[in-house]
């Protein structure tokens, strides 16, 4: 799938900087790992210029089909499986005979093997680049493991990390790094981009709406089925307590659902625009304080979400305490 105009035009001012390490910051669905794959290629591209990869040469075919051998792609398993990265051979190996299962971080192991290869020679003669990838997912020892190499980075190999939640990384990762804020593309290019990807006007229009105008979660949102007469009815059903409206939701969706609707009401609370839902669709406003109390709760839902609760108590507790909020009314 070709880049998005402004995944391009960001790859093009960055390719025209020096460093050796890059961070990309910004709340997901804005492209950090496409800006990330644009900046790789173009490291690494036999033909590369300012205007990036020539998408044509061995390098670049060899990236398409996750073979290039000067490029270390460090993420969770789980991310890797579901992009298409090829795991290493032991844990590969441990996964296909049930040891345990893909990671949800990026593991200490994987880290050292990036070390390690970051140390050796460039196979293909144009340097090495290493790819990290929600650079967030790295837990503490990993990220320690990389701060050495990005202190003394080797000559011939280059740093891009991709991150959507800049602030959980370490203070000393993030001073080691350039850092770039993610560019929020306009509505009017994010509509376009996606009626390219298939996505038909009023869906796509009602997608980047429930996904506050980030582009890419707008497209995973349209293309997951959801339908947008069901998004407009959802701030009325957690009013009256429905949990059969989110039957079929996972804890971590409702969670997100939830967490836009709190933000939401807040906002109209003092007198501000609402980001994630049309007006009419909105419950009149709240408590502030009821409403605080349940944004509370949901980030400490938050970081429990992937715990194999029963999933039907877990959306039973979520409506339970969504109705109770916005059943308090204003003093």
């Amino acid at each position: 799938m070709t880049a998005p105009p402004w995944i391009q035009a960001q790859a093009k001012a960055l390719l025209q900087q020096r460093g050796h390490a890059w961070l990309l910051t910004g709340p997901s669905g804005l492209g950090q790992y496409g800006l990330g794959m644009a900046l790789v290629r173009a490291w690494l591209c036999e033909n590369s210029g300012q205007m990036g990869a020539c998408g044509q040469c061995a390098s670049c075919h060899a990236i398409d089909v996750r073979t290039h051998a000067d490029l270390c792609v460090l993420m969770p398993e789980t991310r890797m499986l579901e992009l298409g990265w090829p795991l290493g051979e032991k844990a590969q190996s441990d996964i296909d005979d049930k040891k345990r299962k893909p990671s949800k971080e990026i593991r200490v192991e994987a880290l050292r093997d990036a070390i390690e290869f970051a140390q050796r020679t460039s196979a293909r003669g144009r340097g090495k680049a290493v790819l990290v990838y929600p650079a967030e997912d790295m837990n503490a020892i990993a990220a320690n493991a990389l701060l050495k190499t990005l202190e003394e980075p080797p000559g011939d190999v280059k740093f891009v990390l991709a991150s959507e939640s800049a602030h959980q990384l370490l203070p000393t990762i993030r001073s080691r790094c350039l850092a770039h804020g993610m560019q929020w593309p306009d509505q009017d290019a994010a509509q376009a981009w996606l009626l390219a990807q298939g996505i038909e006007a009023k869906q796509a229009a009602e997608a980047l709406l429930a996904c506050g105008q980030r582009p890419e979660d707008a497209l995973a949102w349209a293309q997951s089925g959801r339908d947008p007469a069901h998004w407009a009815g959802f701030a009325k059903a957690m009013a009256r307590g429905d949990v059969a409206y989110v039957r079929d939701w996972s804890g971590r969706e409702l969670l997100d659902a939830q967490h836009k609707l709190c933000h939401d009401l807040l906002a109209m609370a003092v007198n501000a625009p609402p980001r994630f839902f049309a007006p009419q669709t909105l419950c009149e406003p709240r408590s502030v304080a009821a409403l605080t109390r349940w944004n509370q709760q949901l980030n400490a839902h938050q970081r429990t979400a992937d715990h194999p609760f029963n999933p039907g108590l877990l959306l039973e507790s979520l409506v339970c305490q969504a109705q109770h909020a916005l059943s308090t009314e204003l003093p």
